[in-house]
């Protein structure tokens, strides 16, 4: 098939998703081959142009590795032939009047809160060297609270529109660059308590022109709607909601943008131009992380932290949905914690809590093709599966990445190593997969 005919064909079935935003032929196709948001250019972690490698270990088929200064989980996204990620670097200058850590009262998970200014970083790399092109400190700041031992101050993953590079540091301010690095605009945002100070982690989204941010936390529940020229406020509406990390989801459908958003006490849907509550629907469990995923007229929201639960919504719902018979299925097992789902096709795949356990549904039904299937090889995950040519891929915590064939029963393809301790989830653009460690970027490539 020629270029053109597949970009036909990768149209179409964007329009099948209902996800297709009209952009011109260039922006059109450099996003389909590059990974600009968290979750990939369809919000689903498939990478619907690329075929990374299958096989690798620390020296075959790693195309480049870099250290990545100070400490931060969110995943790197991919536009053109740059690389952009953040981070938090602790600075080491204490200051004055913050309590010592070990004069600190005993917290839950023994969290304790910074003493010291931290950096907070953001990094373009040139896809092909790894080189840094720019480095840009956003704020020097202290944190006024700390986070969970598995989550950072730079959890977040920043998202671009080809033009301008969003970023989101939580409680430290959001922050717009053009694609060199320039500061266009800042804003600061307001400090949030999150529960038990786990810290920030939902990541911005754009759509056109306007930059939706998602804040739940337990003082100041909001949700976000600014002018991505400007940084000024469109829209702010108050949730009745306790902490949560799950990214919204922006889908348009008969002629209206809805901004959809997973939390314990309601799905929600926002109408994207005004804040309007359009329709809501109960039942997600706690400590809600998972992001939606959309297919066709409906979206799937999950989560699997005490309890487990996931339902397929319609988008042409009005009202409180919570006892109707307008759910589509409903599914109450084995569902995740801290991973999103991967909807490869009309196969959504996702993981039991955090454990290396696969369940996969017909997402139109919700009938399962596999049903809490151990992985071989994998222990404990937080990243999220990711797909691509017919293959996906799941990687742990210790660094090992299982490859199955998406297929209807197990097929594993490959497992690999990685010296390094991996929670960002991988991002896949054209031959290359990337993934950030603990210390490390790698970019794969089969060579």
């Amino acid at each position: 098939m020629t270029s053109h005919g597949k970009t036909i064909g990768l149209t179409l079935f964007l329009l099948h998703l209902g996800c297709w935003r009209v952009l011109a032929g260039d922006a059109a196709d450099t996003r389909l081959q590059s990974w600009h948001q968290w979750r990939g250019p369809l919000a689903t972690g498939v990478a619907p142009t690329g075929d990374p490698p299958i096989e690798w270990d620390s020296t075959r088929n790693v195309k480049w590795k870099v250290e990545v200064p100070g400490h931060g989980k969110s995943t790197p996204i991919i536009w053109g032939d740059r690389v952009f990620l953040i981070t938090a670097v602790n600075t080491g200058e204490v200051v004055e009047g913050a309590p010592k850590p070990e004069d600190q009262p005993m917290r839950t998970f023994g969290i304790k809160f910074p003493n010291t200014l931290f950096r907070f970083v953001v990094l373009c790399l040139d896809r092909n060297t790894g080189k840094t092109l720019w480095e840009k400190t956003t704020i020097e700041e202290l944190p006024h609270e700390g986070h969970h031992g598995d989550n950072s101050h730079a959890s977040a993953s920043p998202t671009t529109d080809g033009k301008n590079l969003y970023v989101s540091f939580g409680s430290r301010g959001v922050y717009c660059f053009d694609l060199d690095g320039q500061l266009q605009w800042q804003k600061k945002i307001g400090q949030v308590e999150t529960r038990l100070s786990f810290g920030e982690a939902s990541s911005p989204v754009v759509h056109g022109d306007t930059l939706i941010l998602n804040r739940d936390n337990e003082t100041d529940s909001h949700i976000l709607a600014l002018d991505t020229k400007t940084g000024e406020t469109r829209w702010q509406a108050k949730r009745e909601e306790v902490s949560a990390w799950a990214t919204p989801l922006i889908v348009e459908y008969n002629g209206r943008t809805q901004v959809i958003t997973n939390a314990s006490r309601f799905v929600r849907s926002y109408d994207l131009a005004t804040g309007e509550v359009l329709w809501q629907c109960g039942g997600q469990v706690a400590n809600v992380t998972p992001s939606p995923v959309l297919f066709g007229a409906h979206v799937v929201c999950m989560s699997g932290y005490k309890g487990s639960i996931a339902v397929s919504l319609p988008l042409d719902a009005s009202g409180d949905i919570t006892k109707s018979d307008r759910i589509a299925w409903r599914w109450e097992r084995d569902t995740p914690y801290v991973p999103s789902p991967l909807l490869y096709g009309d196969r959504l795949y996702f993981n039991k809590l955090n454990n290396a356990v696969l369940t996969c549904l017909d997402v139109k039904t919700g009938k399962p093709i596999l049903e809490s299937v151990r992985l071989p090889s994998l222990l404990n995950i937080y990243a999220s599966p990711v797909g691509a040519a017919d293959r996906i891929y799941l990687t742990a915590r210790d660094g090992t990445t299982l490859v199955i064939k998406r297929a209807e029963t197990l097929e594993v393809l490959a497992t690999n190593k990685l010296d390094d301790y991996i929670d960002s989830s991988p991002a896949i653009a054209g031959k290359q997969l990337f993934l950030r460690g603990q210390k490390h970027l790698y970019c794969l490539e089969t060579q």
